[in-house]
Order: C-alpha cells, then sequence, then structure tokens
C-alpha cells in the first residue's frame, strides 16, 4: 500500500474530481457531507472551511493505492481509511472516503477539511511523509501485500500512484488558471508558471488543430484524460463564454455599484449598447477565431484565399 498527498484550494474541484465518475467511483464511507451529489458534498466542505477564511489551502487529498489484483473488501478499505486519518491526526473533521476501480488497481481517495469541526485549524506540516510512514504501517499490521523493488516487472506502484496524483494537480491548476485567462495562449503560459508544459496537436501537416495536451515532469495526458470539459473544443467554447461574460461586466457594471442619476442613466444605456453591439460581432465566426492563436488565424485565411482563387 503506497500513500501520496496533495494539500489543495477548491473543495469542489477535488470533490468533482473524485466523485462524478459514478462508473469508476465508489463512495464508501462520509462524515459531515452529503455523499449522494458531489455538489452538495463541496458546499458542505466549503461551508466548514469558512470558518477559518484566512487559510487558504483547506483541501486535505490523500491517495491510496494497493498492490494490483490484491482483493480488499470495501469494508476493510473504509477501516484503513478511517485509521489512515487518524494516525495522520486528521480527526474531528469532515471526510469522504471514495474508492476508484481501475482495471487491475483499485485505489482510494480520501477527501478531508483541514479546518475542524470547531474552525480550528489541522497542521499539515510534514503531512506527504507521514502519509507514507503511516501506509507503511498499516500495511504491515492488516496484512496487506508490499511493493517490493524485486517486482517490478509486474507493476510499478509509485508510477501509478504518481501518474494519478499529477493528473489531479494539473486538473487544480487548469481548473483555477481558466477563469483568468483570456485565450488558450493565455492558460498554457499559466499553466507553464506551474510547471506545467502545454502541447498543441496538428491535423496532418496543417496548422488545424486537433487537440491539446498537458505534461508534468514525465508524465503527459490529453486534455479530456484530465477531464472531459477539458477537450480542445470545450476550452475553446469556455473561453468564448468567459469573453461573452466579461463584456456584460464591463465598465456598466461599476456604474450600478453607485448611486445612479438621471443625467448618468444615458451615458450607462450608451454603454450597454455599444457592449450588446461588440458581443454580437464577438458571436459571429470570424470573430470567435480570436481565441485561438495567431498560426491558427493565419492557416484559416489561407483557406479563405485559396477557396476565392477557384474559376
Amino acid at each position: 500500500m503506497i500513500s501520496k498527498v496533495v494539500v489543495g484550494k477548491t473543495f469542489y474541484g477535488a470533490c468533482r474530481y473524485v466523485c462524478m465518475d459514478t462508473k469508476r467511483a465508489v463512495i464508501l464511507a462520509t462524515e459531515g457531507v452529503r455523499d449522494y451529489d458531489y455538489k452538495l458534498m463541496a458546499k458542505d466542505f466549503e461551508l466548514q472551511k469558512a470558518l477559518r477564511p484566512s487559510l487558504t489551502k483547506a483541501v486535505f487529498h490523500g491517495i491510496i493505492s494497493f498492490y494490483p489484483g490484491e482483493k480488499i473488501e470495501d469494508k476493510m478499505m473504509a477501516e484503513i481509511a478511517r485509521e489512515y486519518l487518524a494516525e495522520m491526526k486528521i480527526t474531528d473533521t469532515q471526510f469522504a472516503i471514495v474508492k476508484h476501480i481501475d482495471k487491475n488497481h483499485s485505489h482510494l481517495h480520501i477527501l478531508a477539511n483541514l479546518v475542524n469541526n470547531n474552525g480550528e485549524t489541522i497542521k499539515d506540516n510534514w503531512i506527504g511523509l507521514k502519509g507514507k510512514k503511516i501506509a507503511q504501517k498499516l500495511t504491515k499490521k492488516y496484512g496487506l501485500k508490499e511493493a517490493i523493488s524485486k517486482n517490478l516487472k509486474l507493476t510499478n506502484l509509485e508510477a501509478l500512484n504518481e501518474r494519478e496524483v499529477n493528473r489531479y494537480i494539473i486538473y487544480q491548476a487548469i481548473l483555477e488558471q481558466l477563469p483568468l485567462s483570456r485565450s488558450i495562449d493565455e492558460l498554457k503560459e499559466k499553466l507553464a508558471k506551474e510547471n506545467i508544459e502545454t502541447f498543441y496537436k496538428y491535423k496532418g501537416h496543417t496548422n488545424e488543430l486537433q487537440g491539446i495536451s498537458f505534461k508534468i515532469g514525465d508524465y503527459k495526458y490529453k486534455g479530456s484524460e484530465i477531464d472531459r470539459k477539458f477537450s480542445i473544443n470545450n476550452l475553446l467554447k469556455i473561453l468564448q463564454q468567459q469573453q461573452a461574460e466579461r463584456l456584460f461586466k464591463s465598465p456598466a457594471d461599476s456604474f450600478y455599484s453607485k448611486s445612479i442619476s438621471q443625467k448618468q442613466q444615458p451615458e450607462i444605456n450608451k454603454q450597454l449598447n455599444k457592449d450588446m453591439n461588440i458581443l454580437n460581432e464577438l458571436m459571429k465566426p470570424e470573430q470567435r477565431d480570436q481565441l485561438l492563436p495567431p498560426e491558427w488565424r493565419l492557416q484559416k485565411k489561407r483557406k479563405k484565399k485559396s477557396k476565392g482563387m477557384r474559376i
């Protein structure tokens, strides 16, 4: 049994990642949160987190991997996870224990609130190292198979576990940076600052975009592997929608936040009409292309010119 720990910012992202795929995820136990809807689960976590607003990273996410092919009953898995939390001193707080079913590699996701039921902060000093030591201790206690280097031909448990952790790290980073980005290239730049590389896939030998992938360390994932909504088409749709929403939250909104006089109203109406005209232009296909990188827009222009020359 091997442990990896990630401490994050948003419970929504963690709960969605862990619980949304109902074909893969089985909720084994919860405490203090609703287990039938990941959105409600996240809301319950966030309400308690709000008791300590100064703590930015309150999401404990432990991933426990078992030896491939090892058969462990759900009841025992839940018991191991509870004891794991107790040994980590993560007690008197909300948690959710979720099993993920892979081909022959079941593993647990343990979400817990680092703001306890009394609104106090649970310390996370050396939490990753503690998790590894406790996993080793529980492996022996429950008579589970240990990951021995001689068995690397069968599997590399560390690699399996690391891949899942890094996929989650990329997921969290995109979730946080996407709302702050105005284009796919800006998202790429923001992810690069977090040591995440972004790669574009083109159709054949053209500049026509076909896919996107992300890499951290030695692990590379397609956008759709991180999450279905992170395919290239979905990312561009989200960016387009955000662009439109920003227009609605234009300077006119700042007027409304103040007391409005009759003299100000015509100016506000003028601004709103201007914004709507821009929005209508943005929704045209040729304007949507502005969300694409320059080299893709150039390719589209070349295609249009070639079509116009045909007789």
